[in-house]
């Protein structure tokens, strides 16, 4: 089963006994449903959803939204400051600097790097109400975007559903960055074996690791980039310093909740090795990749690991 939605193609695999295919298909098809009502909710490129209302006025007055909103808002801002800023929402007034939103990049001056670093922090400048369920902005220009953890909260609705459904063994995906499992492919079989692409090498592997009740994201450099002064800008940025990602290529997180492996992969990404002790200490269910170029861009990679989910790691590819 496959839908298209939040610009990626989603998958579901169902192994369940087949004597419930129209059950099961039903069930298939409401997961997809939840995806594309998340979508609706979170879009910040659809003016009539919620998180499109609250970048267009929040800063003139708090703005209501739905619960489910309001929770994914304040899951991800538990989510930065578990990371200490290196994933957080407001990265947009960033994206829109370095010209990463809805164009190919573009190289900033300082001074405006400067000024979009103050719109970004979720702890300084997004207020959250709980008993209003209303968001607002500390000042103008502030910016949501979802882009980093978006498919990963969706796909952790959409697996809900699927239990409340009564399924118990499937795989939904969206491409390849965010990979969702429950049971298993087969009786007997441990879990459901995923690769993680090599990201320097066409169809080469660095690693795989295989999946029960769990979730992989995977982020890497591959992507929107353009060259200036002899050097490659990324579309990944680090919110901290409003600069692109530099010499870590790629990030893989498996945990339990796709919405944190979504997160916490793009934060590994910017925290490159040095942040594996940090993650790995507040997220102790979690097992974490880092990969970065090897000695002066050439050779092997560089990948450092926690956790024993991630099997056959080649960095050669």
């Amino acid at each position: 089963m496959a839908r298209e939605a939040m610009r990626s193609r989603w998958e579901i695999v169902i192994a369940d006994p087949a004597d419930a295919a129209a059950r099961l298909r039903a069930a298939g098809e409401e997961a997809f449903d939840e995806i594309e009502n998340v979508e609706a909710q979170l879009s910040a490129y659809r003016p009539s959803s919620d998180l499109s209302r609250v970048n267009r006025s929040a800063a003139d007055e708090p703005v209501r939204v739905s619960p489910p909103v309001l929770s994914f808002l304040t899951r991800a801002a538990a989510l930065s400051a578990a990371t200490d800023g290196a994933f957080d929402l407001t990265v947009g007034p960033l994206l829109r600097c370095w010209g990463f939103a809805g164009g190919e990049g573009d190289l900033p001056e300082d001074e405006a790097v400067r000024q979009a670093r103050t719109l970004v922090g979720m702890r300084e400048n997004v207020r959250l109400d709980n008993d209003a369920t209303t968001v607002g902005f500390a000042r103008a220009g502030v910016w949501l975007d979802p882009g980093a953890i978006g498919k990963g909260y969706a796909l952790e609705r959409a697996l809900d559903l699927l239990r409340e459904a009564g399924v118990r063994n499937a795989l939904l995906h969206a491409g390849t960055s965010t990979v969702g499992a429950l049971g298993t492919p087969a009786p007997g079989a441990p879990g459901w074996t995923v690769a993680v692409q090599h990201p320097t090498r066409q169809d080469a592997r660095l690693t795989q690791v295989c999946l029960r009740d769990r979730a992989l994201s995977v982020s890497a450099q591959h992507g929107k980039s353009f060259w200036a002064r002899g050097r490659r800008f990324g579309h990944v940025l680090d919110p901290r310093t409003g600069q692109p990602v530099q010499d870590t290529v790629l990030a893989a997180v498996v945990a339990p909740s796709p919405t944190d492996t979504d997160a916490l992969s793009t934060a590994l990404l910017v925290l490159g090795a040095a942040g594996l002790p940090m993650l790995a200490a507040r997220f102790p269910d979690a097992h974490l990749l880092v990969a970065r170029e090897g000695p002066e861009g050439g050779g092997p990679l560089q990948v450092d690991t926690v956790g024993d989910a991630w099997q056959d790691v080649t960095p050669d590819g």
